[in-house]
């Protein structure tokens, strides 16, 4: 899909939401249901861009909790100039945060079930390095200030543009560029300095 037609997607789904938005808010249920089948896809790339597979709460998890929350809450939105979706961001940020912060607490790593057989190349080893590489993501993420992590995550992860991640978090299209620009250099900076001291 070319950027043309992402944006002129996300417009017009942004346009669909504050159709949807008063329905809803007036006890429309089929109205409410379109807003979870429009906002489930992008809290779920954002939840699986903000944290790490494998572990519960897992990023399905974390976006099924945001929808609840966005269902429970949405009777209480109000227009403040910003679309809808930076009001579903905001409710997701804090959702990501809980989860971040539970496991913390949370040292296990439960399985709900035991394979039934072995894929090949899946060895421990493999596993391992791929968890290794999505923490290390993850950790060089939480190294950059909030607004900056969430300018990447809604740029490079959620794949928005700059003037939809501008509306979302209160910011120009410039002035997103220029952050997500001087995130990805000291992310790039961090990255190096770590591999010289491997």
């Amino acid at each position: 899909m070319s950027e043309y037609a992402e944006v002129h997607s996300v417009n017009d789904a942004e346009r669909e939401l504050a159709a949807l938005v008063p329905l809803a808010a007036g006890g429309d249920r089929s109205a409410l249901q379109r807003i979870m089948e429009i906002v489930h896809p992008m809290v779920l790339r954002y939840a699986r861009a903000r944290i790490s597979g494998g572990r519960h709460p897992t990023p399905e998890d974390v976006a099924q909790e945001i929808c609840l929350a966005v269902t429970t809450s949405v009777a209480n939105y109000v227009d403040r100039g910003r679309p809808f979706m930076a009001f579903v961001y905001g409710i997701a940020s804090n959702k990501v945060a809980d989860a971040h912060r539970s496991l913390s607490r949370d040292l296990s790593n439960p399985t709900d079930e035991v394979p039934d057989y072995i894929r090949d190349g899946d060895t421990p080893e493999d596993y391992a390095l791929v968890s290794d590489g999505s923490n290390r993501v993850h950790a060089l993420l939480d190294s950059l200030s909030d607004k900056a992590r969430e300018i990447v995550t809604l740029r490079v992860f959620v794949g928005l543009s700059a003037e939809e991640t501008a509306r979302i978090v209160g910011s120009t299209p410039g002035a997103v560029r220029v952050a997500q620009h001087r995130a990805l250099a000291a992310l790039r900076k961090k990255l190096n300095e770590q591999e010289h001291q491997a």
